[in-house]
C-alpha cells in the first residue's frame, strides 16, 4: 500500500468520524437536535450524558487508530494495545456494515414501511442516515489500513494452509475451548434465531412492541456472527478445511468473534438503561442470550491470539 493511498484513508476515516462527533458532542452540551419529544434518550439526561461521553471516546479512538496505522511511530505499538482496539473497532463496526445495508434493502421491499414502529421514535430517521453511511466508511478505510499494516508486519501470521499447521502441545487444550464455545453458542444462537423468525420469548413487552423489519434482520445477523466465530475456532484447532488458507478461518474467528463480544456487550448494556422501567427490564432470557453472546466472542478470540503468538515464534512453511 502506498504511503498516499494511507493518507488518502486516514484522511477520510477522520472525516468519516466527523458527524457522529458532532452530534453526540453536541447532545451533551444540551441539544436536543436529532432527539424527538417523547424520546426515552430525554428520560435519563445524566445516563445519556455519560453514554455519549463513552461513544465519543470510542469514536475517537477510531481516529487514534488511523494515525497508528499510517505513521511510523505506529509500528513502535506493542501488538496487543493495537490488536485489541482494532478488533473492538471490528466488533462494533462490522454489525452497521452489514446490518444496515441490509435493513434498506429489506425496507424497500417492504410495502408496510419497516413494520411496526414504537409509538415514540428513539431519534429522528435522518440521525441514522447521516451517521451509519459515516461508520461504514469507517469500518472500510480502517479495516483496509489495518490490513495493509498488518501484512507488513504479521504477515506470517496467516500464510499458508490450515493442513500445513503444525501440531503443538497447546493443541488439545485450544479444541476444548473451541468445543466448549461451540456448546455455549447454542443458547444464543438459538434466542436470535427465534427472535428473527418472530417469536417474542425471553423479550421485554418494550422490545417485542418496537420489533419492525430491521429488527429482525440485525436478529439474523447476531446468530450469524455466532455461527461464524465457532466455525473459525473449528476450522482452525481441528485443522478442518484442510485445503483452505488460514485467511479463511482467521478471518471467521476475528470478525465473528468481535462481533459476537462487543455487539454482545453492547445490547446487554442498552438492555440496562431502562430497568426503572418495567417494561424494558432485561428478561433472564435476554440477560443470558447477550452474555452468552459475549462469552463466546471473548473464548473464540483467545484461540486467535494463540494461534497469533504461536506463528510468531515458529517458522512459516514456505
Amino acid at each position: 500500500m502506498t504511503s498516499k493511498l494511507r493518507s488518502t484513508l486516514r484522511t477520510v476515516t477522520v472525516l468519516a468520524c466527523l458527524p457522529y462527533l458532532s452530534l453526540k458532542v453536541a447532545w451533551i452540551a444540551g441539544s436536543r437536535v436529532g432527539i424527538p419529544d417523547g424520546s426515552t434518550l430525554l428520560d435519563h439526561r445524566t445516563t445519556m450524558a455519560v453514554a455519549n461521553g463513552i461513544t465519543v471516546l470510542l469514536d475517537g479512538a477510531v481516529i487514534l487508530l488511523a494515525f497508528l496505522l499510517t505513521r511510523p511511530w505506529g509500528r513502535r505499538v506493542p501488538a496487543w494495545a493495537l490488536a485489541v482496539p482494532m478488533w473492538v473497532a471490528t466488533g462494533l463496526l462490522t454489525p452497521i456494515m452489514t446490518g444496515y445495508p441490509a435493513q434498506l434493502i429489506v425496507q424497500a421491499f417492504d410495502g408496510s414501511g419497516g413494520g411496526s414502529r414504537p409509538s415514540e421514535p428513539f431519534l429522528d430517521d435522518w440521525v441514522f442516515a447521516v451517521v451509519y453511511p459515516g461508520f461504514i466508511a469507517q469500518g472500510l478505510c480502517l479495516g483496509a489500513l489495518f490490513v495493509g499494516y498488518a501484512r507488513e508486519r504479521w504477515g506470517g501470521v496467516w500464510q499458508g494452509r490450515v493442513r500445513e499447521l503444525p501440531v503443538r502441545p497447546q493443541d488439545a487444550a485450544q479444541r476444548l475451548i473451541a468445543v466448549g464455545a461451540a456448546l455455549l453458542a447454542v443458547l444464543p444462537v438459538t434466542t436470535h434465531l427465534l427472535w428473527a423468525c418472530g417469536m417474542d420469548a425471553g423479550l421485554n413487552a418494550a422490545r417485542a412492541a418496537e420489533r419492525d423489519s430491521t429488527y429482525y434482520v440485525m436478529e439474523t445477523f447476531n446468530a450469524l456472527y455466532l455461527v461464524a466465530a465457532v466455525a473459525g475456532a473449528v476450522l482452525l484447532t481441528f485443522r478442518r478445511g484442510r485445503v483452505l488458507t488460514l485467511k479463511v478461518p482467521l478471518a471467521l474467528l476475528w470478525v465473528g468473534s468481535g462481533a459476537a463480544a462487543c455487539w454482545g456487550g453492547w445490547l446487554a448494556l442498552a438492555s440496562l438503561s431502562g430497568v426503572d422501567d418495567l417494561s424494558r427490564q432485561p428478561t433472564p432470557l435476554m440477560n443470558l442470550t447477550y452474555a452468552g453472546q459475549m462469552i463466546v466472542g471473548l473464548l473464540v478470540v483467545t484461540i486467535g491470539a494463540h494461534h497469533a503468538a504461536a506463528r510468531r515464534t515458529t517458522p512459516v512453511p514456505a
